[in-house]
């Protein structure tokens, strides 16, 4: 069942995109939450409101806060949008109209170049090893699941977009709230290319990623079927490798097991980018599958002086550099494969 419980909005900060942060007080006890305000409106302060308290009672490190689920003061006078006839969320008490980006037409093979990455902590460094590679490469994200569903939750997105590095955001799938709406990650590639004229679509999840431990059952799987549809439309197809050295656990080591899962399932070769100078054993198996391990150059000072996210599980660049590199290494791969 929803966790749900019922409080009063105490404090109503400013909205970030189409986010708000907010204080309640539920049984006395003052809590942080947030609002999607694409969902339930604005929120001010005395709102009767009913939050799912879920996050914050798992102590979660991502996504801990309180979130509204309707404003009883003001949120229940919302009307549909008869020119909007696709549901987002259906079948849940959340479901919602959306107009979706798919046309009718299918233009195959694409044009473009797409690059599958498993956390969105790969997005900034990614986009910003591009345009230092080839500047004014319109490049378009695609937001898929394996982390948050809501588009606007993401700073990173936001500051991308202010400077220009980012020339759209779409989300697919489950996920919702993008500047445009796809019903699934290969319409929203399509669009991005055939549609939106984008030279390199970013594929995958929002912030938040989901993990278990195991194979098969965490947000980074989802690179699997986002190269694939990449593959299937005929793009050149690149996965971002997740690396590290500062992370504790043994399987998330070097090449990330949730890298080697994908480049192990994959159905058709794509290219790999690592870092200059890059080694692993797990290169050769990837190699011996068709894939291409290409070594390219990563920039660590450059991004780290840029002001863009720096952090990653909660590490630095400093304390974590192969995560970051591997991800400039995609970014530069990118503006070769442009040139």
């Amino acid at each position: 069942m929803l966790t749900l419980r019922r409080g009063v909005v105490v404090q109503a900060g400013a909205s970030e995109g189409s986010w708000q942060q907010l204080s309640t007080e539920i049984a006395g006890e003052r809590r942080t939450a947030v609002a999607d305000i694409g969902l339930v409106g604005v929120c001010e302060e005395g709102d009767d409101v009913v939050v799912n308290v879920a996050a914050i009672d798992l102590a979660l490190g991502s996504g801990g806060a309180d979130i509204v689920h309707v404003n009883l003061t003001r949120g229940l006078g919302a009307t549909v949008d008869h020119d909007e006839n696709v549901m987002k969320l259906n079948y849940t008490s959340l479901q919602h109209t959306v107009r979706p980006v798919e046309g009718r037409e299918l233009n195959t093979p694409l044009e473009g170049v797409a690059a599958a990455f498993p956390l969105h902590g790969h997005l900034a460094p990614v986009a910003w090893a591009l345009a230092q590679a080839r500047p004014g490469t319109r490049v378009g994200y695609v937001q898929t699941a394996g982390g948050a569903l809501p588009g606007a939750i993401s700073a990173t997105v936001r500051e991308l977009r202010e400077r220009g590095l980012l020339a759209g955001h779409t989300t697919a799938g489950a996920t919702y709230g993008g500047e445009r709406e796809a019903i699934t990650t290969p319409g929203a590639i399509h669009d991005g290319i055939v549609g939106q004229g984008w030279d390199v679509v970013l594929v995958g999840p929002g912030p938040g990623i989901l993990g278990s431990g195991s194979a098969l059952g965490h947000g980074g799987i989802f690179a699997l079927d986002s190269a694939h549809a990449a593959l299937a439309l005929g793009c050149r197809t690149v996965l971002v490798a997740r690396m590290s050295s500062g992370d504790p656990r043994p399987r998330h080591q070097g090449l990330s097991h949730h890298t080697r899962t994908v480049l192990e399932l994959l159905l058709a070769p794509v290219t790999l980018p690592v870092p200059l100078g890059a080694t692993d054993p797990a290169f050769a198996a990837a190699r011996a599958r068709g894939h291409v391990v290409h070594e390219a150059h990563a920039d660590l000072s450059g991004y780290s002086a840029s002001g863009l996210p720096a952090r990653t599980m909660g590490r630095t660049l400093e304390a974590d550099q192969p995560f970051f590199a591997a991800a400039l290494a995609a970014g530069t791969t990118l503006g070769g494969m442009l040139s």
